[in-house]
């Protein structure tokens, strides 16, 4: 059985699928001990955790390396790996590509736009894949909705029902208006995953740190259900005041000898003291 094949079944039963992003071990330990249905290392690793300016700095070298700790931290959840900017121009580099992400631990290899000829490419060497439709962040550089107009959501759909026929398993659709959103879903076999298309998906997906709230950018696809940001920076700010005031460590804190090996210690550390020239 296929790994997605419970979420095709998730899809007929009318039941939402959970995504999260995720990019370390610990966070993809917390994603799956709270149930989330799959964990994506987006590229999207590159803006949120490696201070690159955008996705298109993300190297294969960089996705192979947060699979694996994602995969270490969540062995037994679903993993969708990135394909990162330009490594999958041809069905051939897309293959090797994906194969390096499979060996680091995804289940299912992700990339974005309509190509059809990538997906089954992968499919016929057996690898699952999520296909990204609408706003392409490795493409598409300002962050707007696409297919708002009438030949713009037909050309989506077109190229949904073309990634469908090709047989990815799972499809994403990000900035987009709920409408068309829902008649991709109803038109194609393959769940649908949405990131700021309404609610008409089979499923949702929010980037990790966004709903956390790390950091000070603001998104109305996204719900903040935490503000961890200002929490962690009064954590750091009371670390560094303790440690001025020598608060911390305290006693606690501190591991200590036993007497007789303490007083053997002091005895030769004095002798080798005065020994010293």
């Amino acid at each position: 059985m296929s790994v997605s094949a419970r979420f095709f079944d998730m899809k007929r039963a009318g039941a939402p699928i959970a995504v999260l992003t995720a990019y370390d071990a610990p966070t993809a330990r917390l994603e799956a001990e709270a149930g989330v249905d799959i964990l994506l290392v987006g590229d999207s690793v590159g803006v949120n955790v490696l201070g690159y300016a955008s996705e298109r700095e993300v190297s294969l070298a960089d996705m192979v390396h947060h699979v694996g700790a994602v995969r270490r931290g969540a062995p037994r959840s679903v993993v969708i790996g990135d394909l990162p900017f330009r490594t999958y121009e041809t069905p051939a580099e897309a293959l090797a590509s994906a194969r390096a992400l499979v060996a680091a631990g995804a289940d299912i290899v992700k990339f974005e736009g309509a190509r059809p000829d990538v997906a089954g490419t992968l499919r016929g060497e057996g690898i699952e894949t999520c296909g990204h439709l609408g706003l392409e962040p490795q493409t598409h550089l300002a962050p707007r909705v696409k297919g708002r107009a009438a030949p713009d959501a037909l050309k989506l759909l077109e190229d949904a029902r073309a990634l469908d026929a090709a047989g990815v398993s799972l499809l994403v659709l990000e900035m987009i208006p709920q409408e068309v959103a829902r008649e991709v879903t109803r038109a194609i076999r393959a769940p649908t995953i949405g990131i700021g298309a309404g609610g008409g998906t089979d499923g949702q997906v929010l980037v990790v740190t966004d709903l956390l709230g790390v950091g000070e950018r603001e998104f109305r696809h996204n719900r903040r259900y935490q503000r961890f940001g200002p929490l962690a920076l009064d954590a750091f700010r009371a670390y560094v005041h303790d440690v001025g005031r020598r608060d911390f460590p305290c006693e606690e804190n501190a591991a200590h000898m036993a007497p007789e090996e303490l007083e053997a210690f002091l005895a030769q550390a004095r002798g080798l003291s005065r020994a010293a020239p």
